[in-house]
């Protein structure tokens, strides 16, 4: 393969016991690849991060709020048809990250249409979770990855891939002295090594796009997947990609967005926890626009959501695309048969909701809840795309800035707490993206809404329910994390977790008192000199 003019690149050694999977993935034409590509679109990436320091700035300092753009053209397009098997997306599996084995057997061998492959909320990207996730993909597409026990590609589910969003560097890869993107990372390995393969198989390849805020993030994405394509011999618009709108600006751009990216897309995808704490990213510091606590005021019932859902709904099928909904968090955990039975309910009564409101398909982690979760799609049609809905109304500005009025518990701050600190120390201690927790996956997105709400309850100093005399403060917050910590040393046995814990409930409380807001918990981390001598990096 020839280079552009070659960079300077530093690659970190392999990770303990990984060489000989660090030496599949990079090889030398994959280095070529990869740094030609970051050479290439680097400072768009760069530029893009300056748009939206300019935009946060914007926000704080004025009374501005988000409005919808004019389209950028006459509303009759669509996006091109889609290969047959990215038309029926009813059920895949969410935050799969590729780096525990398990999991990655266990989803390939679900029956479901597709499986969100995490390099982003559900994956923690230490060095070695990196290497070994990627090494873990790209063997099961040659039919290498544990054959006996999984299906070929072809008759696997689809694998969806999500590399990490714009907000995350890679530390131990530099070319030219500069970290490269994590997401042109994860994407340039990928397609190198696996594009070709998942293009002769008609299974790929197939991404989602995190955290993406305008529409000219999108387009950059496009510019990407064009030259990468015409890099690798590969037909245009082959590489197909679903926008995860999941910030309050992305839902203003829906349709620009869309877009955009029409050649290469796949639709757009709802994820609510990210999206509820965009809003206090970046209105968090106005009084109007305090959010309360997530378990009881931030779900499809609520207007501000159900607004925003049927906004990407109606946006994805005027333009002939699919609108898929986030993921189930509930799992199966309890051994208790009845408590099995009512989270079975629970779960399936709220996605029968969103079928209803329109969605194409959704999310779910626990691959328990996979048998009852398919049978509401029987007797429906790959999509929804052109069936008439119910709210296919405007959906205005109002709508989606008209937040619920609630109010705080001390159990809601106290859970909020417990997330938090969990999934620090998750990173920290086990390298681990997500974890259980009274019965529901938790991860980076669930962390985002719950270090985001204490920050703004903080800031707002919001009354607790049923004493407006008490209020949260940075006191208070710190009471609770002291708590927390006295109840997990007690059950600690290693002087090792306790340092963990330790240094957990220190970064919660940096975050959660920060001057500034801090824009993502997970850049947050990984930057920390904590995360860094944890993992070595």
């Amino acid at each position: 393969m020839n280079c552009l003019p070659r960079k300077k690149v530093e690659i970190a050694s392999a990770p303990a016991n990984l060489s000989n999977q660090f030496l599949e993935i990079f090889t030398p034409d994959c280095i070529c690849f990869l740094t030609d590509l970051v050479s290439n679109f680097e400072s768009s990436v760069a530029e893009l991060l300056r748009i939206r320091k300019y935009k946060k700035l914007d926000l704080e300092s004025s009374d501005e709020l988000p409005t919808f753009p004019e389209p950028i053209k006459n509303g009759d397009w669509k996006i091109p048809a889609l290969p047959p098997r990215l038309q029926c997306q009813h059920l895949g599996l969410g935050d799969v990250s590729p780096s525990n084995p398990l999991h990655f057997i266990s989803a390939l061998t679900s029956g479901v249409n597709g499986v969100q492959v995490d390099f982003d909320d559900g994956h923690c990207p230490t060095w070695s979770n990196t290497i070994t996730g990627l090494h873990n993909v790209i063997s099961f597409t040659k039919g290498a990855f544990h054959s006996d026990e999984v299906p070929p590609l072809e008759k696997a589910p689809l694998l969806l891939l999500r590399p990490r969003a714009w907000n995350m560097d890679e530390h131990n890869i530099f070319i030219g002295g500069k970290a490269t993107p994590g997401p042109l990372v994860d994407f340039g390995i990928l397609i190198y090594h696996i594009g070709l393969k998942l293009t002769e198989q008609n299974v790929g390849p197939y991404f989602f796009l995190s955290k993406v805020e305008r529409a000219s993030e999108a387009k950059l994405w496009n510019e990407i997947f064009t030259w990468s394509e015409a890099k690798l011999g590969l037909e245009h618009g082959t590489i197909k990609a679903s926008v995860l709108i999941e910030n309050i600006l992305a839902c203003f751009e829906a349709e620009n967005i869309l877009y955009e990216l029409r050649e290469h897309s796949f639709g757009l995808n709802c994820g609510i926890w990210d999206y509820a704490a965009s809003i206090i990213a970046k209105f968090g510091h106005r009084a109007g626009f305090v959010i309360p606590e997530r378990s009881k005021y931030v779900s499809m019932e609520k207007h501000f959501i159900k607004s925003y859902i049927n906004h990407v709904i109606k946006t994805c099928h005027q333009h002939g695309a699919p609108a898929t909904s986030g993921m189930a968090a509930l799992t199966l955990s309890h051994s208790d048969i009845d408590k099995r039975i009512e989270i079975t309910r629970r779960v399936c009564e709220g996605k029968k909701n969103e079928i209803e409101a329109g969605v194409d398909g959704f999310l779910v982690y626990d691959s328990q809840l996979v048998p009852a979760l398919s049978s509401l799609w029987l007797g429906r049609p790959p999509n929804q795309i052109d069936s008439e809905q119910k709210n296919a109304t405007e959906i205005t500005r109002e709508d989606l800035l008209q937040l619920p009025v609630g109010e705080v518990t001390l159990n809601g701050l106290k859970h909020n707490v417990r997330v938090g600190i969990q999934f620090i120390y998750s990173w920290l201690h086990n390298g681990v993206g997500n974890f259980i927790l009274d019965g529901a996956v938790e991860d980076s997105a669930t962390a985002e809404i719950a270090r985001s709400q204490i920050w703004q309850w903080i800031y707002h100093q919001v009354p607790l329910e049923g004493d407006t005399r008490r209020l949260v403060t940075k006191t208070l917050v710190k009471q609770c994390i002291d708590e927390l910590y006295k109840h997990a040393t007690i059950k600690s046995s290693t002087n090792t977790e306790d340092t963990f814990m330790k240094q957990a409930c220190q970064i919660l409380l940096e975050v959660v008192t920060a001057s500034e807001f801090p824009e993502y918990i997970t850049t947050y981390l990984y930057n920390h000199s904590y995360f860094r001598a944890a993992h070595s990096q």
